[in-house]
This record gives structure tokens, sequence and C-alpha cells, in this order.
């Protein structure tokens, strides 16, 4: 007789089924918001939207499909080979004939076919790394320099060399990551405190040493001032969602993706949603996000064990930071700062290893130890 294979335990699916409406919500927005943009540069007007499907979505789904199956644990073995991967790869971004640059910006890898984007992995390579520390020295958590200041010398290097592509928004999501994983992995309150005082100091240099990271700030505090220049972004970002009243302009007929609104496929796509949509069912998206975010956290409440609540997590926490900080800066809630709305923006890095972590995630669900 033949051996009947160990069925796995199911999934969250709610989490799963808030995931894929994300997803495809994203790829339907992204449909509208990139037909001028399309066009103007390659005569198609979903070029963008076909990148995305073919090396975003497509490799994402699979890569969720077969890591919701992966035990793991096992990521907890591989866990300083995968940082360190990351680190090699964040270092050949800034070696030029290796790293892509695109305007002052050098983030990619060119792979010929597809643009590969390493500081998107290396979030998710961190919080493996940081819950894989944290457990296994929970007894040491507490303690200075056997507990904090080596996991936090990695979250330091990875940061430094993300600072030197520059992308100071992906550093500060992945520095606030590591915040929420240093306090629930049990670092001591006066040294969190003692290196956050630090990492404003840090923040207020960069800051000063790069004029047009001054002049966002300006640009926050006063969007009146120069309309045409440093708070132009911001403004038609504005214009975008308050056109879209209640109901919205609908589907497909934003003005201000004619080239009005800079980057309308990127950290300005709610902007073009917004305006396409209108309040009512733009809150629809923010519900989705609160959704996930609270079948997140509740799968790392009940994970079984501490690296697997660490894990969920820092995924979790991935996910709706990044929301949190490109949805505040669109609207004019926070400072603007340049990073994607996870799921909807255009990235086939970041979709795919978003994508990916959800994978890891969705494991973590099946070995609940009570229902979520």
């Amino acid at each position: 007789m033949r051996k009947q294979k160990k069925q796995l335990p199911k999934v969250d699916y709610k989490f799963l089924g808030v995931v894929l409406a994300l997803l495809a919500f994203g790829l339907i927005a992204l449909s509208s918001a990139s037909t001028v943009i399309s066009y103007e540069r390659f005569g198609n007007n979903y070029y963008y939207f076909l990148r995305q499907v073919m090396f975003g979505a497509i490799p994402g789904l699979i890569l969720m499909y077969f890591l919701s199956r992966i035990d793991y644990h096992i990521w907890q073995k591989y866990a300083p080979l995968l940082i360190l991967v990351g680190l090699v790869m964040l270092v050949a971004v800034l070696v030029p004939g290796i790293g892509f640059k695109a305007g002052n910006a050098r983030r990619w890898i060119n792979f010929g076919l597809f643009l590969f984007q390493p500081a998107e992995y290396i979030k998710l390579a961190m919080i493996i790394y940081l819950a894989s520390w944290y457990d296994k020295r929970s007894r040491q958590a507490h303690d200075l320099y056997y507990g904090f200041l080596p996991s936090l010398t990695i979250v330091g290097l990875v940061a430094l060399l993300i600072i030197l592509e520059p992308d100071i928004g992906t550093m500060l999501v992945l520095v606030l990551i590591a915040a929420v994983m240093f306090f629930v992995g049990g670092v001591a309150f006066k040294y969190l405190i003692a290196a956050g005082a630090a990492g404003l100091l840090i923040f207020w240099i960069l800051i000063k040493a790069a004029p047009y990271r001054l002049q966002r700030f300006i640009a926050y505090f006063n969007p009146s001032v120069d309309t045409k220049g440093i708070s132009y972004q911001i403004n038609q970002a504005l214009i975008a969602i308050g056109s879209g009243g209640l109901w919205g302009t609908g589907f497909g007929q934003s003005r201000q993706k004619y080239n009005y609104l800079p980057e309308p496929i990127g950290d300005s796509i709610f902007a073009i949603v917004s305006e396409e949509l209108g309040f009512v069912r733009v809150s629809i998206i923010l519900l989705l996000f609160l959704y996930l975010a609270i079948r997140g956290f509740k799968i790392s409440k009940v994970a079984p064990d501490t690296f697997g609540k660490l894990l969920a997590l820092g995924i979790t926490s991935w996910i709706v930071i990044q929301a949190v900080i490109n949805i505040g800066g669109i609207s004019a809630v926070i400072p603007l700062t340049g990073i994607p709305l996870p799921f909807i923006s255009y990235g086939s890095t970041a979709l795919a290893v978003s994508l990916a972590g959800v994978g890891i995630l969705l494991n973590i669900s099946r070995y609940a130890t009570k229902q979520a």
C-alpha cells in the first residue's frame, strides 16, 4: 500500500485573503496609474503593469506558495548566511559596473531582463536574523554587550550601506522594524532610549548634510512655500486627493497622472488611487491594511515558539510601517519619504520579497497553538 502524504495544517486563510485582495487591487490600480508614463516612455500603455505581473506578482506568488509549505524553523539555521548575502549585495550595488544608477541613486543590480533591489531583500533577511538572535539569546537580551550591541551593529551596518545608495526612506523603515523587534525581543528600555537618541542625532546630521532632505521638512511644515519647487509634489498629491472627493473621478480618469504628479506609479500612487476612487472607496484599502495588521499580529501572538512570534511580528510590522509611512507622507500627515506602498506601488523586487515574507508568515500560522 502507498504511504499517504502527511497533510500540512491549514494556513490562516483570512490573512491570505486580505493579502490577495491588496495584491489584486494593487495591480488594477497600477494598470490605471501607469498608462500615461508607460506610453510616453515605451509606446505601450501597459508596460509597467506587465512588468509588475511578470517580475513581481508571478515570482512572488510562487515564492509565497512554496515558503508557506516550508517549515519556518529552517530559516533560523540559515539566518547568518541570509544576512551575509544581503550585505554582499548592498556592497555590490555601490560598485560601478555592477550597481545600476538612476538619477543620483545607485540602488539596483542589473540582471538584464530585470533590476533587483537588494535593500528590499535585506529587510526580510534582517527580520529573520533578529528573530533568530533574540530567540537564541532570550536570557541575554537585557545584556548590553552580549545581547544588544552585536545585533545593533548588524542593523547599523545595513543602515549605513543603504544610506550610501542613498535611500533614507528604506533606511528609516528598516530601523523602525528593528526597534520593534528589539523592544519585543527583550532589550532593556534604557538601551533603546539611548540608541533612539543616537539615531535621531544621526538622522538630523543626514538631513543637514543633504539640502533636498531639509527641503522636504520645510515643505511639510509650510506646503505653500515654493509651490513649483520643493513643495510641488506634496501640493499636487493633495490636489489629487482633494479632487477625488467622496466617490472619485472614476477609474482611469485621474488628471494628475498626466505628468502633473511626480512618481505616479511609485510613492505617489495612493494619491492617484484617491483621486480616481474617492474617500469612501479608498477607505476600504485602509481597512484592508488595518485588518492585515490585526491578523498578522494575532499570528505572532499564537505562534508556538519565540522565533515564530518574533518572525511573524517583524514581517507584519514591516508591511504596516511601510504602508503608514507611504500613506502618511503622500497625504501630508508626516514628511514625504519616497518608499513604495506594499502590494500596490510599482517595484517588482519589493512585491516579490513582500509576498515571500507573507509565505513565511503563512507557514507560521500553520503551527498556531490555538485558533488565531
